[in-house]
Order: C-alpha cells, then sequence, then structure tokens
C-alpha cells in the first residue's frame, strides 16, 4: 500500500505546491495541511526514524490527526509567480489543463498519461484571503498497473513574515 500511496501523495503535493502563489499570498511562512485517501492505509513512520531522518537534514513534515502538516517558506518572487505556467507545463506524469478562474477560486484538469501514473482529475483551489486558501483534488486512474481513486483536501494558513529556519524550496524554471 506504501508504494501506492506515494504516488497519489507526490500528485496531491504537486498540484496543491502549484496553486501556492494563484491568490496572491503573502510571502514568509505558511503552515499548510493535507488529509489525503492514500494516507489512511500509510503506515507509520517510528519516532526514533524520524528523529534520525531530521538529523540527516531531511525536513520530514508532521502526521497530525490523519493529515500531514509541514511548514513552508514561500518567497515574494514564488508570490509572484503565475503557478498555473509551470502546472500545465508538467511533470514526469502528469500534467494540468488550462485553469478556469472565477473571482478567487480556481479549477482545471489534471491529465496524467507517463508509464507510472495514468488517468484524470480535477483540482479546486479557493483563497479567502492573501493569507489562507484550501483545495481540493480528485483523481481516479491507476499507478504503478494498479487502480486507484483519491480524494485529497489541503488548507494552508500564513502564519509569519519571517520564515526562520525554514528554506525555501528551489523554484522549477520556466519556459
Amino acid at each position: 500500500m506504501f508504494k501506492l500511496a506515494m504516488p497519489l501523495l507526490a500528485l496531491t503535493l504537486l498540484y496543491t505546491a502549484d496553486v501556492y502563489a494563484a491568490g496572491n499570498m503573502k510571502p514568509g511562512l505558511w503552515e499548510i495541511t493535507t488529509q489525503s485517501d492514500a494516507m489512511q492505509n500509510m503506515p507509520k513512520i517510528p519516532p526514533a526514524q524520524i528523529e534520525r531522518m531530521r538529523k540527516m537534514g531531511i525536513d520530514v513534515p508532521q502526521f497530525q490527526n490523519g493529515a500531514i502538516v509541514s511548514k513552508v517558506c514561500i518567497t515574494q518572487e514564488m508570490a509572484e509567480r503565475n503557478p498555473w505556467a509551470q502546472a500545465e507545463q508538467g511533470g514526469k506524469d502528469c500534467r494540468t489543463g488550462t485553469p478556469q478562474q472565477q473571482g478567487s477560486s480556481y479549477t482545471a484538469d489534471i491529465i496524467c498519461d507517463g508509464p507510472d501514473m495514468k488517468g484524470k482529475g480535477k483540482v479546486k483551489a479557493s483563497f479567502a484571503s492573501s493569507e489562507s486558501f484550501s483545495t481540493s483534488t480528485d483523481f481516479q486512474g491507476n499507478a504503478g498497473g494498479r487502480p486507484i481513486q483519491n480524494h485529497s483536501v489541503t488548507s494552508g494558513k500564513w502564519l509569519s513574515a519571517n520564515c526562520g529556519t525554514v528554506q525555501p524550496a528551489p523554484l522549477p524554471p520556466t519556459k
């Protein structure tokens, strides 16, 4: 189940990351909480292993009440960038269709047609303000040759203008 859950979790986080800046987010430290069907059957990582990973410099998100909670640093450049342009370029197996905007809400189709993941889905994002957003992602298809159906919900809230020790993720190149 872990091998099946990881591609779904990666897909959820990818499309959540892609919509971060779409609503004119404030730069700074954000707390992102993701709940996903794929996480329900994921094995628990023992606390000692998590601590060893952190000592090795691996940023391990916290698991709280069936959700992944992580801290993300959004730079000014990230906040100003059009995330949909990157998402439409696609990744290894998946890309998004042209987003539709209505007010502060966005929807886009997800199309996966690669060797590891095939299927279709939809991502919906809504921005309550420059300090909070929510997304939902639904996907149906297969990963690694096994059928999958996944629903995930993500919320983000701005915590501070100062990211502290949280480093921003590198931005993917634009084409």
